[in-house]
């Protein structure tokens, strides 16, 4: 068979499939103007809830004139080359240092993305004689890191511990005739119910099983204890934690990410991580805008305090009007409603265009067959307004769902 026949019989693949009718407007939107909770979307203004500019500082205008001047000063190509090459410089390590600190290890490392960063963490970690144990419900970049895996994984029921020792006594004793090690990996804050992983939990099974943790904190860094330092600080187990891996794309507003650990781990990925050692340096102003980015989510504790001011009244508010927003802990707000994929297109569309209210629609194969995903992320520059606008349209919009009116039709006024 032709390789691409074969892709066309396919469909584009389990969400391709539908591109012919959502690219543009389900997949694929564009929301234009300034980043902010209001902004376009065909040409209409929209109450937004789809961006994780959680602190607010993607249009920070400290932000921005960080940004600028340090493209006015260096340009967008400088360094030139990889860092163990010819892209280092004293602002990066200035940067991981500053990480390091904040989250409570040794050394860190700088990672141009998020995605592939954990992918290459996990290829660099873990050899064939090792054994993977990880959350079913772990996000696509730990996934994908596990598939390359040449060794044995073993994924354990989502937050559930005695699944977890289960996999840890399989991974155990497979171990023990291959002399390899084994990785745990789980998330901080899972991105999609909200729910914290159980860090203490898996933590407290080392005085039995002999492991190393690693924690993807993408939605953690910047939100999450004390000082936001992260998930691990929120359940005050940051020694328990032996690599912690968070992205500058949620809280920083930016592009990159960062592992760290103790100075001999962090120094062998410095090494080891393909997708860092064959790979362009993050550019000068994206590292110099990180630092002002840092420097606000440290300094500006009251971002930090607005962005739960308005999680805890969303949530609350959606709670009180008999929404199910599932098992969520944290600033991610998912809303559950029963429905299948014509409803949930339908049920979007009149939130659109009859209530100006944009928010992300998630459905099978992402989450289960007859489910709805609204999922709503909240920031430091919504308001208290924002909340009552979206919790008396998402009211009017479910009762219609419940109702039959989304099963034949999109409802558009």
């Amino acid at each position: 068979m032709d390789l691409f026949d074969k892709i066309a019989k396919t469909m584009g693949g389990p969400l391709g499939q539908h591109q012919k009718w959502s690219h543009g407007y389900f997949s694929f939107p564009k929301l234009e103007g300034e980043i902010a909770p209001h902004m376009y979307f065909n040409g209409k203004e929209h109450l937004v809830w789809s961006l994780n500019n959680y602190l607010g500082l993607a249009n920070h205008p400290e932000v921005r004139e960080a940004d600028a001047k340090a493209a006015a000063d260096f340009g967008m190509a400088y360094p030139m080359g990889a860092r163990m090459m010819s892209g280092n410089s004293k602002y990066h390590e200035a940067l991981e240092t500053g990480l390091a600190e904040f989250v409570g290890k040794e050394d860190a490392f700088l990672l141009n993305y998020g995605y592939q960063g954990m992918v290459s963490i996990i290829d660099a970690l873990v050899d064939r004689n090792d054994v993977i144990v990880y959350d079913a419900e772990s996000h696509a970049c730990i996934i994908d890191g596990v598939r390359l895996h040449m060794g044995k994984r073993y994924v354990y029921q989502h937050n559930d511990i005695e699944s977890f020792e289960k996999q840890l006594e399989r991974a155990t004793r497979l171990t023990d005739q291959t002399g390899g090690g084994i990785l745990v990996i789980t998330e901080g804050v899972f991105g999609m119910s909200g729910a914290q992983g159980k860090l203490k939990e898996i933590i407290a099974l080392k005085d039995k099983f002999n492991f190393r943790l690693l924690i993807d904190d993408a939605h953690g860094f910047g939100t999450m204890g004390k000082t936001g330092a992260g998930t691990h600080e929120a359940q005050d187990c940051i020694d328990g934690v032996d690599v912690y891996f968070g992205t500058f794309a949620k809280s920083m507003a930016g592009i990159g990410a960062f592992v760290a650990a103790n100075q001999d781990i962090v120094n062998y990925l410095r090494y080891n991580m393909r997708s860092q050692t064959f790979a362009k340096a993050l550019p000068m102003p994206m590292v110099i805008g990180l630092q002002k980015r840092f420097e606000l989510l440290k300094s500006r504790p009251e971002l930090r305090d607005n962005l739960w001011k308005v999680a805890s009244s969303l949530q609350k508010g959606l709670k009180d009007n008999g929404f199910d927003i599932g098992i969520t802990d944290t600033m991610v707000t998912p809303v559950f409603l029963k429905g299948d994929l014509l409803e949930a297109t339908s049920l979007t569309r009149d939130l659109r265009e009859n209530h100006s209210i944009f928010c992300s629609i998630v459905v099978y194969p992402v989450i289960p067959k007859g489910l709805i995903e609204l999922r709503l992320i909240p920031t430091a520059l919504h308001t208290i307004e924002d909340v009552e606008v979206t919790i008396k349209a998402l009211s009017i919009v479910h009762e219609k769902l419940k109702a039959g009116e989304y099963k034949e039709n999109v409802v558009v006024a």
